[in-house]
């Protein structure tokens, strides 16, 4: 998702055995990149060795390394994390503690609440629903709820894109005292519906829950079955996602993961629970990474729905306006280093989820987490995703040791102006050259020089290095042209 259309966090809440708070989005892919230039380099750690078979050893060894590096450095408890490669699952494993007290591992047959992951799997009733003609995107919500307020403004699309104008009913990062009790979905649109609404339909994009619960009644009434028995008999149970339960009516069991919350830096502490009926429709699924990775397969194969539905799903709807929001139903769309990526996040008391699905080249990583309001599932979906598309020809290796090499160069005050264009060899003059020894010299050798991302930039290949010193960490970015010659060096600190 490109970092011009900003995210806000958006919340949905679950009762689990640590229920709570969910964030629906993820933060820019830039911002994601930023924190991890932040991380230190480290080896898997023994504790989080667990017994694989068939997976691909390399693929395998880089992914224990990022986990372990972010679960240390984040100080999250625990990832379970499927991996998809060619269409079909090619790595699933657990790391860390899945409960604190007592302290026990978490395995990649624990289920852990995805949040607002949920809403694609609401999107898809609805799509499934229009394709047998009981419906359709473009219906006014008032054909089905016809004494919600607003509902003659509003369509299913605009619910399901979030460009409704409806006011979201949780936007906050904590649990508020009267959350903590039971509540009907009816009752949550009494409240928040009959507000005015933010802003007229299709002129704005503005990320809202209550869109969602609204959709589950949607499917509810059309359907003749509660939400998530019309979910479990025609998603769940034809794609055999035998592990998923709906959090919303009940607790995860002791066999599966603690969720864990922090007060600023303080102590990890068990999440606070919410009360029945909160999440509803939005958010109200948990599973097994394995699970999340069957439905990500069904949509690189198209294998459920009919393929104008999953068009609906996955293109960007736009504003009246005629600006695109980066949102598709229920899903960001976008483009990530040239790969199209169909991804959410999720976020429910003590959870944090990321799933990225990258339809065009049958791949997909999901990655669950058991502490909310932190940064790692999108950290390590957003790092296991560079390494299965970083580029890996022949010259990977001499690239890296040239840019090592012309990094040691410059803290002496010279460069070798062979590798360089002649824009890049006008840009490194005298006072450039200075100003590089004086600036870079003193931080003496790197603790580590290692490559983070590349990408097509201008008829020109990017790549972005992260340089590692005691207390300092640095970006280089060079840009290559096609003959391989440098038309750029640059160095900066981290933001």
């Amino acid at each position: 998702m490109s970092s011009a259309v900003p995210r806000p966090a958006l919340r949905s809440h679950v009762t689990s055995g640590t229920p709570g708070r969910s964030t629906g989005r993820r933060p820019p892919f830039a911002s994601v990149l930023a924190l991890l230039w932040l991380l230190p380099l480290a080896g898997p750690a023994p504790a989080l060795a667990q017994a694989r078979s068939g997976a691909d050893p390399t693929l395998a060894a880089r992914v224990d390394t990022i986990a372990a590096r972010v679960l240390e450095t984040t100080g999250v408890p625990s990832a379970s994390i499927a991996v998809v490669q060619h269409g079909r699952l090619a790595y699933a494993h657990a790391y860390g503690a899945a409960r604190l007290e007592p302290r026990s591992p978490a395995t990649a047959d624990m289920r852990y609440a995805i949040g607002s992951i949920s809403k694609q799997f609401a999107a898809s009733c609805i799509l499934l629903l229009q394709q047998e003609g009981k419906l359709s995107l473009d219906d006014r919500v008032s054909r089905f709820l016809p004494d919600l307020a607003h509902a003659d403004s509003v369509t299913l699309r605009e619910l399901l894109s979030h460009t409704s104008g409806y006011q979201d009913y949780w936007p906050q990062d904590y649990v508020p005292p009267a959350m903590l009790e039971p509540v009907t979905p009816r009752a949550i649109l009494d409240r928040w519906a009959s507000k005015a609404l933010d802003f007229a339909p299709g002129t704005r994009w503005q990320y809202s829950n209550t869109n969602y619960v609204i959709a589950g009644l949607i499917v509810q009434k059309v359907s003749g079955m509660p939400f998530f028995e019309f979910l479990r008999r025609r998603i769940l149970r034809p794609l055999d996602l035998s592990s998923v339960v709906n959090v919303d009516a009940g607790h995860l069991t002791e066999s599966d993961p603690t969720g864990y919350m922090r007060y600023g830096l303080g102590p990890l502490r068990p999440a606070p629970g919410t009360g029945k009926g909160w999440i509803y429709a939005m958010g109200e699924l948990a599973m097994t990474p394995r699970d999340l990775a069957k439905w990500d397969e069904s949509l690189i194969r198209r294998s459920l729905l009919k393929p104008a539905s999953y068009r609906d799903l996955e293109t960007e709807v736009r504003l009246k306006s005629g600006v695109g929001t980066g949102y598709g139903l229920g899903v960001d769309v976008g483009m990530r280093n040239g790969h199209r990526v169909i991804s959410h996040t999720g976020e429910v008391s003590g959870f944090t989820a990321s799933n990225l699905v990258f339809p065009d080249d049958s791949a997909a990583v999901v990655v669950l987490t058991n502490q909310d309001a932190a940064s790692a599932a999108g950290l390590i979906a957003n790092g296991i995703a560079g390494l299965l598309f970083a580029r890996q020809d022949s010259a990977t290796h001499s690239r890296l040791e040239r840019a090592r090499r012309l990094f040691r160069d410059l803290q002496q005050g010279r460069i070798d102006r062979s590798q360089l264009t002649a824009d890049a060899d006008a840009y490194f003059g005298d006072q450039a050259l200075q100003d590089f020894q004086s600036s870079l010299g003193p931080l003496g050798e790197p603790r580590s020089f290692e490559p983070v991302a590349e990408r097509d930039r201008g008829g020109m290949l990017e790549r972005v290095y992260r340089v590692v010193f005691p207390g300092r960490t640095l970006r280089v970015w060079t840009y290559e042209m096609p003959n391989g010659k440098l038309e750029q060096y640059q160095v900066a600190p981290t933001q």
